[in-house]
């Protein structure tokens, strides 16, 4: 099998120059259609932002967006960001994201990068050059009360996506996944963190294996969702609102509470609950969503324990830390049974 290239630079400023006018960062308004995301339509994080172009001769300001050769993500000028499909099956998942961004759009209150070219790149990889959506992410500002809101609207109009359409795209369908064997895995993750002084797994025992099973996924309510909504695909103004959503390559039709288990690692319980009983999620889907997100931060800070990332660790331990925010059970009292599980 071919080797994909890897991207340099030169490679990103070539392509770059084809597509911005006179070499500086803007755009000659040809073909605009939606494209790939990723941390591609948020501003510079924790840094400064790309210098302006330096005309036609030299091409554009370019550099990449994370550290390490191969970045796919360059930053370009100050008002853009370039995806670079590294093989063939990341080539799928974007052309499929061009197309479902544009079918989300209309639906949701917040801002969906826009895709301002895309093509190939290299033989059978593709590109998207997307403007950026202004702002800092979910890990920089804290979600505001009107912030929350925001996100209600997002699980709203997520749910008014018609789901034929997307599997229409290619978007795939997820099983909703067993809460109580992540129960069982968090219980044995829980006993290393206890002797790593990280958790206190008595805490796991407010999830009975009885109260797992009646938080089981009910049939026929697949959304379509975003199945990533962490901090880092959060655009959040410093004023706290939801200004964007990044990062729609994983979107499946599947389980509403994976979404609501996301909102609790990126913004904490009680403000993921307020969004979905906002967006008029009742106390199932609500419940079933922090016991999914609580039992994943336990498994994966387990995992993680002997890590020498220390920045993956603080991250884990703070999604943990939101995850396990108690919340008022005034707002969960549909499922009596499971209100002591919180």
């Amino acid at each position: 099998m071919t080797q994909a290239p890897t991207p340099t630079a030169d490679t990103v400023r070539r392509l770059v120059r084809s597509l911005l006018k006179d070499g500086k960062d803007g755009m000659d308004g040809k073909d605009g259609k939606d494209g790939k995301d990723g941390k591609e339509g948020r501003g510079s994080k924790g840094g400064k932002e790309p210098r302006q172009g330096r005309g036609p001769a030299a091409g554009p300001d370019v550099r990449p967006a994370t550290e390490g050769a191969g970045s796919a993500t360059w930053w370009v000028g100050t008002r853009h960001v370039l995806r670079l499909a590294p093989d063939r099956e990341a080539t799928v998942r974007q052309r499929r994201e061009l197309r479902l961004r544009d079918l989300v759009r209309p639906h949701v209150p917040v801002a969906v990068p826009v895709s301002v070219a895309h093509g190939e790149w290299a033989a059978g990889l593709t590109y998207t050059l997307d403007t950026k959506v202004p702002g800092g992410s979910g890990e920089e500002h804290d979600v505001s009360a009107v912030g929350e809101a925001d996100l209600a609207g997002l699980l709203s109009g997520l749910r008014e996506v018609p789901v034929r359409q997307a599997e229409t795209l290619g978007v795939p369908r997820a099983a909703p996944r067993s809460l109580e064997a992540l129960r069982r895995a968090a219980v044995r993750a829980a006993e290393r963190l206890a002797d790593a002084d990280e958790f206190d797994a008595a805490r796991l025992n407010q999830l009975t294996a009885p109260a797992a099973g009646q938080l089981a996924a009910q049939s026929g309510s697949a959304v379509l969702t975003h199945h990533a909504l962490t901090g880092g695909h959060l655009v959040v103004s410093a004023d706290g609102r939801v200004r964007g959503v990044l990062g729609w390559a994983g979107a499946v039709v599947g389980d509403p509470a994976e979404d609501i288990a996301g909102l609790a690692l990126a913004v904490g319980s009680p403000a993921a609950v307020r969004a979905a009983t906002l967006a008029g999620y009742g106390a199932r889907p609500c419940l079933r969503g922090l016991w999914l997100a609580r039992c994943d931060t336990v498994v994966h800070l387990a995992e993680a324990l002997t890590s020498r990332d220390p920045a993956r660790l603080t991250l884990l331990r703070t999604q943990l830390r939101r995850a396990w925010e108690p919340i008022l059970l005034e707002r969960v009292t549909d499922l009596r049974d499971t209100d002591d599980a919180l």
